[in-house]
């Protein structure tokens, strides 16, 4: 009932999953079992919501538009059981679903969900699904689980088969990676102690600083995230902080900064001589960064709260700072592993405005970058709106900027560069978030 309560909000109001499901598992008295089958249920269901959706239509005499929308989320949460779930019995799926109708309810619905889940739970293995080969479209949208425009936008850039390999990792559980705090330890000590409690733990292939636990458990319960000695962050996220390359003693501006995972990686590179800025216009998460500063025993860090979108003070641009990072707010298409509601959130309309958004950052923020100074521009996204073109666009309003090619570039990131020396991190190719970053250098 509790997945179905989160899915609901998230269908009905475009409520973030993540808030809403930690939300109520706060309010909640669940077993740690019961939590985690709730947390599979909700995260699962919107991750597959495309080929349920597909194949409830093959069994329903009605159409899914016409479905009261908690009646469609049961659906969804039963079909997800019944589809990619091996623990739980089809009997038992197809009876929890109509509990949870009536207990919603729906009372008059229940024959309904019965019917419907009874004979998707019959037929469904029979069901043709679209080939990639014969439908591209259909299948990345009823297959792979994507909206139809962000499936057309894919195709379009990388072909059908990237297109489809791309979609297919970000239907994957994503890692667990952390960042070692190079403050209090090194890498390879931090693995040895990983390793007694999360076997699988590895060094991370690109961040140097980076460690993959795995794929279960919560890094923010083990020891050494209490005592500081690691973070939790996606590899991709950290090579943006390799793309940046902060060195010892420099001041360095975070536009965007909540929650604080690069703001503290800045930190820990620039050490105690020193200075990070953060700057973020959300209050309560800048909240969370310092949390973290204080979790990391850090000292080099002061926060604002201020809309980086908007005319920055004076005191931030004279004499400007070493360097400067606008890890703008996107559409977060690249981290629909972690988020897969994003998917169903994000509007092809959002698009454009979250653009111009992302370049009015950019601007305010490069007014603070001292001449000779390194300004890099990163999202968790892939769409070329929210990317090369809010660079590009940026470079024809201030020439006095150029981008660092891939040659000049640090050698961690090259591999993952393109010649222009444009970031580019992929889920199927690499285990980690997509990503895009940009490093512009002000000319002196």
């Amino acid at each position: 009932m509790l997945a179905l309560r989160v899915l609901s909000r998230v269908e009905q109001v475009r409520a973030f999953a993540d808030l809403s499901l930690h939300a109520a598992l706060a309010r909640s008295q669940l077993a740690a079992a019961d939590r985690a089958l709730a947390t599979e249920l909700v995260y699962g269901t919107l991750r597959w919501r495309g080929r349920l959706d597909f194949l409830l239509s093959q069994v329903s005499d009605r159409t899914l538009d016409e479905l009261d929308p908690l009646v469609l989320s049961t659906l969804r949460v039963g079909a997800y059981q019944l589809v990619f779930s091996d623990r739980i019995p089809a009997s038992a799926a197809v009876d929890e679903s109509v509990r949870c109708v009536q207990a919603a309810g729906a009372d008059r619905a229940s024959g309904f969900v019965n019917a419907v889940l009874r004979r998707l739970a019959a037929e469904h293995v029979e069901v043709a699904l679209p080939a990639l080969g014969a439908d591209p479209i259909g299948h990345l949208v009823h297959v792979l689980s994507l909206p139809r425009w962000i499936a057309e936008r894919w195709i379009e850039r990388f072909g059908a088969t990237e297109a489809a390999a791309l979609a297919e990792g970000l239907n994957r559980v994503p890692p667990r990676t952390v960042r070692a705090n190079r403050l209090r330890t090194s890498r390879d000590a931090l693995v040895r102690e990983l390793r007694e409690r999360h076997p699988e733990a590895a060094a991370c292939r690109f961040a140097p600083d980076g460690i993959v636990l795995g794929r279960r458990g919560d890094p923010g319960l083990d020891p050494a995230f209490r005592d500081g000695r690691m973070t939790v962050q996606d590899e991709a996220s950290q090579l943006v902080i390799e793309l940046l390359d902060p060195q010892p003693a420099e001041r360095v501006l975070d536009a965007c900064a909540a929650p604080g995972a690069k703001s503290t990686a800045i930190a820990e590179r620039v050490g105690a001589t020193g200075i990070i800025h953060a700057l973020d216009r959300h209050e309560r998460r800048l909240g969370l960064l310092l949390r973290d500063v204080r979790r990391l025993g850090l000292s080099n860090v002061s926060a604002e709260t201020r809309d980086a979108s908007q005319p920055l003070p004076e005191r931030l641009s004279k004499p400007g700072f070493d360097r400067v990072l606008v890890d703008a707010p996107c559409s977060g298409l690249g981290a629909l592993r972690r988020n897969p509601d994003a998917r169903w959130r994000v509007q092809p309309e959002d698009v454009g405005r979250l653009a111009e958004l992302q370049a009015a950052i950019l601007r305010r923020a490069a007014a603070c970058s001292r001449p000779g100074g390194t300004l890099v521009y990163s999202t968790c996204t892939l769409l070329v709106d929210e990317n090369e073109a809010v660079v590009e666009g940026f470079l024809r309003e201030r020439p006095d900027f150029r981008l660092v090619p891939r040659a000049e570039l640090p050698a961690t990131v090259r591999p993952l560069a393109s010649e222009r020396g444009t970031l580019h991190c992929l889920p199927h190719r690499h285990d980690s978030d997509g990503f895009f970053a940009a490093r512009l250098e002000r000319l002196p």
